[in-house]
């Protein structure tokens, strides 16, 4: 008797629904706060950055309008190349080391084995640590005389000896290499959400076909995490075309200036020098920057939303 009843009520619910979804006025009264919100803590201060960035403008007094020469004199700063090629290595590392390891690992814990639950636990830590605890355990381990990665090499016989962050070379490996570690628990919480998403019936067919574990995540599991891995995706190269802190805390942008990102280039030119017109302008080629490489990346993995 309650069934009947129960329909008519699932049925009226979604013809209120529909008739709600059709109302633009209550659409837009309801996304109204969130569009305002939006507009006041992010969309109004991009503007006010490529606004800024036209002017010659110590961040005090009256700037003086100069249009482009801002962008002009960025283009012809040897800095600034040295920024985008760090950003983008720093993007690469994160994207190879956070979502490449990070996969491996949540499909290993996706398995169930014993102690599984420890690892998962074991993998977030370095997330929730503050950045500067990080920094300063890494800088321990890279120091030269006697940090822990030398010691290990000199312990296994191996005659290689480095000073990780005051090698131009090698610095912005090194730091790139941290933040990758202390964030990659994050990408591996998404992908192992992910992987647990997937129904079991489709892995049992093919395991029934023949086919190994290895093989049935491929053909399966993986093609099936694509937005997944889009997410992560964008979240590893934006995330290090926006690096800073790493640098700040551990070189403070040198030796020289070999690991200075946009980010960092912008800091330096708007609070050491005061320049913030030319900060804005960094702050403005960064945003169209992490715009163009999401699009891309969304054009690039385009696919239909699977669904089950």
């Amino acid at each position: 008797m309650l069934k009947p009843r129960v329909s008519l009520l699932l049925y009226k619910g979604s013809d209120d629904m529909r008739k709600f979804m059709g109302n633009k006025v209550a659409i837009m009264l309801f996304t109204l706060p969130a569009l305002l919100l939006y507009t006041v803590i992010v969309f109004y201060p991009i503007l006010q950055t490529f606004y800024r960035s036209t002017f010659e403008w110590d961040g005090l007094s009256e700037g003086t309008f100069i249009f482009l020469d801002n962008y002009t004199r960025l283009f012809q700063d040897s800095i600034f190349y040295t920024s985008l090629y760090n950003g983008l290595v720093f993007a690469g590392i994160l994207a190879v080391v956070q979502i490449g390891i990070g996969s491996v690992l949540a499909f290993a814990v996706a398995e169930g084995f014993k102690g599984s639950k420890l690892l998962r636990i074991s993998y977030f830590i370095p997330v929730v640590l503050s950045i500067t605890v990080v920094c300063q355990l890494w800088l321990a381990m890279y120091n030269s005389e006697y940090g822990l990665i030398n010691k290990v090499f000199e312990a296994l016989g191996i005659s290689y000896r480095q000073d990780w962050l005051t090698n131009s070379k090698t610095a912005i490996f090194a730091i790139a290499f941290v933040n990758a570690w202390q964030y990659m628990g994050y990408q591996f919480a998404l992908l192992l959400a992910a992987v647990k998403s997937v129904p079991e019936q489709y892995l049992e067919a093919a395991r029934i076909d023949g086919a190994s574990k290895f093989k049935a995540h491929m053909k399966i599991t993986i093609p099936m995490l694509a937005e997944t891995y889009k997410f992560c995706l964008v979240l590893a190269i934006t995330g290090g075309l926006n690096a800073f802190a790493n640098m700040f805390i551990m070189t403070g942008g040198g030796p020289g200036n070999s690991t200075y990102t946009l980010t960092y280039l912008m800091y330096r030119s708007a609070f050491r020098v005061g320049e913030f017109g030319y900060g804005s302008a960094a702050a403005a080629f960064l945003v169209i920057e992490c715009l163009i490489v999401t699009l891309a990346i969304n054009k690039l993995i385009a696919r239909e939303r699977i669904t089950f």
